[in-house]
């Protein structure tokens, strides 16, 4: 018989152990030998820090990367299939949702393997619950391009598909350009567009504030300098 694949989140800001990942999936976590994670140096200081029980060195880690090479599933789900349970980690957030990981899910599905999604912090959900607009209707685009232009009729076709479709359109940005794409969205939308930005979630600088364009223009803006940040707008 397989073991399970689970889904281990990782928390999204320093510190936020214990705020951010329940006690059973602490445990759970604590219990397992096998991980497929998205950096291994992040994970071991995650396990470590989540005060796992066996020496890091003795875990079997296996870096997956940013983008899972389909060669490999099957090596990396062998010991799973072997009845070994184990985790997907990804760097920050929820594995396979915005990160690494919907790959290698499919192929346990397809090998009949269980999986097991773990409670745990998604800047993205925490962002769309505290920005005030429309959490019925919503749709998630992960990066914008980063050349100007691109970026800009990036911005606008957003604003026409949220008017259109009246939905709140939600993406994310590095920390090292959060001050620079929200700029962009301030003079890419119309004044009456909605637009929220959440910034640290779950850490010590955590801000989430939801203006106008028009409004927050006028506003004192809220630092993002290497902050990462999640945006959300809803057009008039």
């Amino acid at each position: 018989m397989s073991g399970t694949l689970y889904l281990l989140p990782c928390p999204i800001a320093e510190g936020s152990l214990h705020a951010s990942l329940p006690a059973g999936v602490i445990a759970t976590a604590r219990r397992l030998e096998h991980f497929l994670v998205e950096d291994a140096k992040t994970a071991r200081a995650f396990l470590k820090q989540m005060g796992h029980p066996k020496p890091i060195r003795e875990l079997a880690i296996e870096e997956i990367g940013h983008a899972p090479r389909a060669e490999h599933i099957d090596a990396w789900l062998a010991p799973v299939v072997a009845g070994n349970d184990a985790a997907i980690v990804a760097e920050a957030g929820c594995p396979a949702v915005a990160d690494p990981g919907g790959t290698i899910v499919a192929a346990a599905h397809a090998r009949g393997i269980r999986v097991r999604p773990l409670v745990g912090p998604s800047s993205i959900l925490l962002a769309l619950m505290a920005a005030g607009l429309d959490g019925q209707r919503f749709r998630f685009h992960g990066y914008l391009p980063v050349p100007t232009d691109e970026r800009t009729a990036s911005l606008k076709a957003l604003e026409r598909e949220s008017k259109l479709r009246r939905e709140t359109q939600v993406f994310i940005e590095t920390p090292y350009r959060s001050a620079s794409m929200f700029d962009a969205v301030l003079s890419s939308c119309a004044p009456s567009t909605r637009v929220a930005v959440a910034i640290d979630l779950t850490g010590p600088g955590e801000f989430v504030g939801m203006r106008t364009a028009q409004q927050w223009k006028a506003a004192e803006k809220p630092s993002l300098q290497r902050q990462p940040a999640v945006f959300c707008l809803l057009a008039a």
